[in-house]
């Protein structure tokens, strides 16, 4: 490329940095005079609320004005808010302005038109358009264009334009390091200077490299259901976060970012990914685990893990192995849902309620309630009728209670505080005489005492889901391949793990979905998208009970069938059939990304060949060195072969992950090499990643990746068979620049019988 290219593309950028900082310091005046406003009005606000009512009248007028000064404050501190992030982004933009050029000239126009692409738009002072947000219609074109004649999708219809340039930048600090002219999405050497780059602590936003399959899941305005299938390291999980966004952009005027959920794997994972969409001048959208989301649902019992799931689940026999398959299965959730439309009367788990050791209402009255019900209506809608007749009942029960003689001895044992918390904020002398100022406070004594009657109804606690479940398996359907035998086994084990308040994680999704279709609620009806990451490690029962609790929303599912460590392998058609099918969708897509980027040429290489199809996978060119397995004759010679090896890789890496197969080695691992590497052992509980050396178990990496990994004790007696192909592929991807195995004794058949030249690994050998 000419230099007088690079001269006169370094003017441009000069200049648009310079009406940056001007723009900058006006907003920066704006935001100090905002700050001032919001601290102005909120002390006002202050000083307000601590006001002395002596009469009614007083009272209502300043809870008015309280309640306008409350609006004037969530006014002027959005107000501030808007700016602030108008000051972030101009900081942004001067530092790196834009990161794409596209040249295009529209049919009948003489004249070429250069637009620059950025991570947000600008407009100088005179509303010259001087950087186009990745995310205008127009943008589209720098994704998906190659040279010639291009479309792009717009509110207006489709528009067509000659794309004449397509040019990449690098810059930083206001000056450009690399540019390109390529006819592709973004060329090969802008990709190798990028990935060549050290691991970060928290994932950065892609939009400077985003590859054409990639912008076809972020601007997807289409699908109801979106699957995408991406490698390991392929971007998928990048190009998640950037399609959120992408949609936020899209339909700012429609969609917030608490409108919007997204299952993460981890905890870990949930804070890698957390500057992404800041990064972007958008709100993080609501993040959550299964295990959280579970929690909430299913208090005051502990479930199980699903990292306690996958260590108890190593030692499952074939019986243990189909009864999970069918608790995880569409048919079972469709038995629950035929079940509670079906079941007897008499089969329902009502039970009475108590007050004071006495029955209030017993359980056969409130069946009696529910039988009364219209046969056609839903079970929700029938719960919903029962409990509002029992609260009418007690309503009436209050009123009967007022006048008996317990009550009057209640008011007269009361002191004048206690008085005076009954009233309410009714002023004594309000009342027309001394018999309604007695009714009112005999009213709030009965309604305080059947306190908990009140509470049972409306939280629908006369309903026991747990034992309502249990019936339900000891009548449904099972399929050939599950044992008798062993369901009823499975049928006493659930009722023995509620008399400990545990629930196991392959019944919660089930056990949640019925208590919902019988007593209603558990949904949200303002979540508009739905991303699940990690995809393969759900089942479709816990995937049908998601989309359940969110049933307004459109679903995107992200994951690689080949790192399924929860369970067997799916291929993502059959998956995408499964799931049409579960949630009757008309609008479904799968996307497939084939080509990984994360890792070096040799590294993808590698892990491609532990998979029976890896050719399918397509390793991007980023040289570097080959994957070395070290074999050792025991545990100790392994521990020290680890140590320096880890040493080594400290010298050039910045974060060393040495990843165990489960939680237990990862614990002896880190006792066995405390005093010489001082490693983080990470659990589940952890919210971020730190520099140096780290230990944790595979499925705590999941979603992560590292500038060197180091994989513990590959061996055959560790690794035995085909069993754990998708644990060693997991390990083997998250390594960005080295990977390093490390064998006590014959390594894993998986690696032994691998389809990899012998020079593409390293081999050191020291054993008897």
């Amino acid at each position: 490329m000419a230099n007088n290219d690079l001269t006169n593309e370094q003017n441009r950028v000069d200049k648009v940095v310079a009406k940056l900082h001007k723009r900058i310091d006006k907003t920066e005046a704006e935001y100090q005079k905002a700050h001032n406003e919001t601290k102005r009005v909120q002390q006002n606000y202050g000083n307000n609320t601590s006001v002395n009512y002596v009469e009614v009248d007083d009272r209502i007028e300043t809870s008015a004005d309280l309640q306008q000064q409350r609006g004037l404050v969530n006014k002027v501190v959005q107000s501030e808010a808007i700016i602030k992030n108008q000051l972030e982004t101009y900081k942004k933009l001067a530092d790196s302005p834009y990161f794409g050029r596209i040249d295009i000239k529209d049919d009948g126009d003489d004249d070429t038109e250069s637009l620059y692409i950025g991570t947000a738009s600008f407009v100088d002072d005179d509303e010259n358009f001087l950087v186009y947000d990745w995310r205008a219609p127009i943008s589209s074109i720098y994704y998906n264009g190659t040279l010639g004649k291009v479309s792009y999708q717009t509110p207006a219809g489709k528009q067509s334009t000659d794309l004449e340039k397509k040019r990449q930048f690098q810059i930083s600090h206001g000056e450009i390091n690399n540019m390109f002219d390529t006819n592709e999405t973004v060329g090969d050497e802008m990709l190798q200077s990028v990935l060549g780059q050290q691991h970060d602590e928290v994932m950065q936003n892609i939009v400077s490299t985003i590859q054409k399959e990639q912008n076809d899941i972020i601007r997807d305005t289409y699908s109801d259901l979106l699957v995408v299938q991406g490698v390991a390291g392929s971007g998928k999980t990048s190009a998640i976060l950037q399609r959120i966004a992408f949609l936020l952009y899209h339909s700012r005027s429609s969609l917030q970012a608490d409108q919007i959920i997204l299952f993460s794997p981890n905890r870990l994972f949930s804070h890698y990914i957390s500057d992404v969409l800041p990064s972007l001048g958008e709100r993080n959208m609501r993040q959550v685990t299964l295990q959280e989301f579970i929690d909430h649902r299913l208090e005051g019992v502990k479930v199980q893990s699903l990292f306690d799931q996958y260590e108890t689940e190593q030692a499952y026999i074939d019986d243990e192995k189909a009864i999970q398959s069918f608790k995880r299965s569409h048919q079972y959730m469709t038995s629950i849902e035929n079940y509670i439309n079906t079941v007897f009367n008499d089969d329902l788990a009502f039970q009475s309620i108590l007050i004071d050791g006495k029955v209030f209402f017993d359980a056969d009255v409130i069946k009696d309630i529910y039988a009364s019900q219209p046969k056609q209506m839903k079970p929700a809608d029938k719960f919903l009728k029962t409990k509002n007749r029992l609260i009418e009942i007690l309503k009436k029960r209050i009123e009967v209670e007022v006048y008996k003689p317990w009550v009057d001895d209640a008011i007269d044992q009361l002191n004048s505080e206690q008085y005076h918390d009954f009233m309410e904020g009714h002023q004594l002398g309000s009342f027309q005489d001394e018999d309604d100022e007695r009714y009112f406070i005999a009213k709030q004594i009965v309604t305080e005492h059947f306190r908990k009657v009140y509470d049972a109804l409306y939280n629908g606690s006369f309903f026991d889901p747990y034992l309502q479940y249990q019936r339900f398996m000891q009548q449904v359907v099972l399929p050939k391949d599950v044992n008798i035998d062993a369901w009823n086994d499975d049928v006493d084990s659930f009722a023995d793990s509620i008399e400990l308040h545990q629930v196991r994680l392959d019944d919660a999704a089930p056990l949640l979905y019925m208590r919902d279709l019988m007593i209603g609620g558990g949904q949200n009806q303002t979540m508009q998208y739905l991303f699940v990451d990690e995809m393969q490690d759900y089942s479709i029962a816990q995937l049908i009970y998601i989309k359940h609790a969110f049933p307004q929303t459109k679903i995107n599912l992200i994951g690689d069938s080949e790192q399924a460590l929860f369970k067997a392998v799916e291929a993502p058609q059959e998956l995408l059939n499964k799931l049409n099918e579960a949630f009757a969708t008309k609008k479904s897509r799968l996307i497939t990304l084939n080509r990984s980027y994360r890792s070096t040429y040799p590294i993808t290489n590698f892990a491609k060949s532990l998979l029976p199809n890896g050719d399918e996978i397509e390793a991007f060119n980023r040289p570097g060195k080959s994957p070395e397995i070290f074999i050792r004759h025991n545990e100790q010679e392994c521990i020290d072969a680890l140590i320096e090896c880890a040493k080594q890789e400290l010298k050039d890496e910045g974060t060393v992950a040495i990843v165990t197969k489960n939680l237990n080695e990862a614990k002896q691992l880190h006792q066995h090499t405390y005093n010489q590497l001082n490693p983080t052992l990470l659990a589940d509980t952890d919210r971020s990643l730190p520099k140096g050396v780290v230990i944790m178990p595979i499925y705590l990496a999941k979603g992560l990746e590292f500038d060197s990994v180091i994989a513990w004790n590959v061996s055959k007696d560790n690794y035995p068979n085909d069993d754990y192909v998708g644990t060693l592929y997991t390990i083997a991807t998250r390594a960005m620049h080295h990977l390093t195995l490390i064998s006590n004794g014959t390594v894993s058949p998986i690696i032994a019988n691998a389809n990899l030249p012998i020079n593409e690994v390293k081999i050191d050998r020291k054993i008897k």
